[in-house]
């Protein structure tokens, strides 16, 4: 990459520099908490961004979850490094990388689904990851209210992300062009249908 960043496999050595930048940033970024010993078991499935006077600013997961199908995880950018398109770099080289291991679908589950909409993601029902569900979700404490939206990318070898062209949104068995003020109006939509299942107020 450009102004003293690369994207490279992360090593065991950088175990250290991808706990702490995702421990710091749980809230944030919504993540998930990893053990060490859990990194340095996965570290060869990390992408980090590694600035040459930083370090490591930026990392992602490639986690297969099924024999199709892998899943984003602890995606993160240090708050100082945010706006440089990082993170879209990181997706890219990941969404890359799991097309090269034979992948068909590259899936991540987000609180901000336009980010990924915009670098060609589809906003899709969660039970069309039944992988994720199987994997993780049923055993999660939060499982059926985490208020997460599941997305999907179609891979292709060779070809890179390009945010200019977005998918089309999947949701409800609607499909609509995948512009920002739809994306949020189906997220207002899921908020207001988790509260009436549970027979709560819509605030006026």
């Amino acid at each position: 990459m450009n102004n003293g960043l690369i994207m490279r496999v992360a090593r065991t050595t950088d175990v250290p520099a991808l706990h702490r930048l995702i421990l710091e940033n749980l809230e944030a970024g919504h993540l998930l908490p990893r053990a060490v010993e859990d990194l340095e078991r996965h570290a060869h499935r990390f992408i980090v961004a590694d600035d040459v006077g930083a370090g490591v600013v930026g990392c992602g997961e490639l986690a297969p979850i099924g024999d199709s199908i892998a899943e984003v995880r602890s995606l993160v950018v240090h708050h100082a490094f945010r706006g440089r398109h990082i993170g879209s770099a990181l997706v890219d080289r990941i969404a890359a990388d799991a097309a090269v291991r034979g992948f068909s679908t590259l899936c991540a589950f987000t609180h901000e689904p336009s980010h990924f909409v915009r670098l060609g993601f589809t906003i899709v029902p969660h039970i069309w990851v039944p992988e994720k569900i199987a994997h993780d979700c049923t055993s999660c404490a939060l499982f059926r209210g985490c208020g997460q939206h599941a997305v999907t990318l179609t891979l292709r070898a060779g070809v890179s992300l390009r945010p200019q062209e977005p998918a089309a949104v999947i949701y409800g068995g609607r499909t609509a062009p995948a512009r920002k003020h739809i994306v949020e109006r189906l997220q207002l939509q899921e908020v207001d249908g988790r509260r009436a299942a549970r027979k709560e107020p819509v605030p006026a």
